[in-house]
């Protein structure tokens, strides 16, 4: 595809023959491209005893099904990763790698996978063996049901109780109360998209794990299904007790963009009300306490009117930040000409007009 690209870009301007032949080459890149079923996409950290083994397991399910690729995402290994992957990828036409400066996490190396992926389903897995690649043509499958989205349910979980498996099931309580869209295992990494379904999503921090409810809030189709789990063979795990602090985190930032990414006045508004009405009670207070009370307080020795001019200035620290919010959201969305809904079809006559 690069040569092809290269040579479009080198004679393209020279004659018209030469650039109908160079025209010619890149669509028939891109028709090639297109004709891709399956991108899998597995993030790489210091993994190189473990790499072997699941490209030969990937081979065995999918040579001969599907039309494929595999894009493995090297997130700064300091072992010999990159060097096995290498060799992978000069020995089989399916391999890519993208290799990063440094280490960068596994949402940056999913969001490279996916963006860098030609295939019309994706489907990212964990390089460590412990999802196994028999259940992907399962969940490619399941999309044919009417679904977007499948997303892998290690039911049987193969993990340490008290640092993993009761830190998820908590998490994944919370996630699925607070964003609505309910699944017993938001955190596997086995997942079944469809292409477009992850055109207009942008991954930050830990935010790889909310797909399903960002992509749900677009509309989109989630279902669930059980996938084999197997306990890791080698290696050692590169998650803790830390990581699901963070996702809670940023579990309250995909709250926000759910409900109020384009209306912040109502969060910001909201909370400067109620910081408002707790300056006008305190002065009230504040009042009762200097003429009806006994002995009567004066209000320069009274802690409560402190507490209400604090409150008060929150208040209007919480609107001016509700205003700038407003502001910054409409030069976001106007400057990007992002829309703030989704459609899923119109249906017209066949002369252009609007039909009802």
């Amino acid at each position: 595809m690069a040569g092809a690209r290269l040579y479009r870009r080198s004679i393209n301007g020279y004659n018209t023959v030469f650039g109908f032949v160079a025209e010619t080459l890149w669509d028939s890149c891109m028709t090639q491209e297109k004709n891709i079923e399956l991108s899998l996409v597995i993030p790489v950290l210091n993994e190189q005893d473990s790499l072997g083994e699941l490209y030969s397991e990937i081979g065995k399910v999918l040579g001969g099904r599907y039309s494929y690729e595999v894009i493995f995402v090297d997130d700064g290994s300091t072992d010999g990763s990159f060097r096995i992957l290498e060799d992978l990828h000069r020995n089989d036409p399916h391999i890519r790698v993208i290799r990063f400066r440094r280490n960068f996490g596994q949402t940056a190396a999913l969001a490279a996978g996916f963006r860098h992926s030609r295939g019309r389903v994706i489907v990212p897995l964990d390089a460590d063996g412990q999802n196994d690649p028999a259940d992907i043509p399962l969940l490619v499958e399941r999309l044919r049901d009417g679904y977007d989205i499948v997303s892998g349910w290690r039911k049987d979980r193969k993990d340490t109780l008290i640092t993993r498996k009761f830190p998820s099931r908590l998490a994944n309580w919370l996630i699925s109360r607070i964003t609505g869209v309910y699944l017993h295992d938001f955190g596997c990494t086995l997942k079944a998209y469809r292409a477009e379904s992850l055109r207009e999503i942008r991954l930050y921090g830990e935010m790889h794990r909310f797909i399903p409810a960002l992509a749900s809030w677009g509309g989109e189709k989630v279902a669930e299904m059980e996938v084999n789990h197997r306990r890791r063979r080698t290696g050692k795990t590169k998650y803790g007790l830390a990581r699901t602090f963070k996702v809670l985190l940023d579990l309250i930032t995909v709250k926000f963009l759910a409900s109020f990414s384009t209306k912040p006045i109502y969060v910001f508004g909201g909370l400067g009300g109620l910081c408002f009405l707790g300056s006008v009670l305190t002065g009230m207070a504040v009042v009762y306490s200097k003429f009806f009370s006994e002995p009567p307080l004066n209000v320069n020795r009274n802690p409560l009117f402190v507490l209400c001019m604090i409150l008060m200035t929150t208040a209007v620290q919480f609107l001016m930040m509700g205003l700038l919010a407003e502001i910054m959201v409409r030069t976001y969305h106007e400057s990007q000409d992002r829309p703030t809904y989704a459609i899923e079809a119109i249906l017209e006559s066949s002369d252009g007009t609007e039909r009802i």
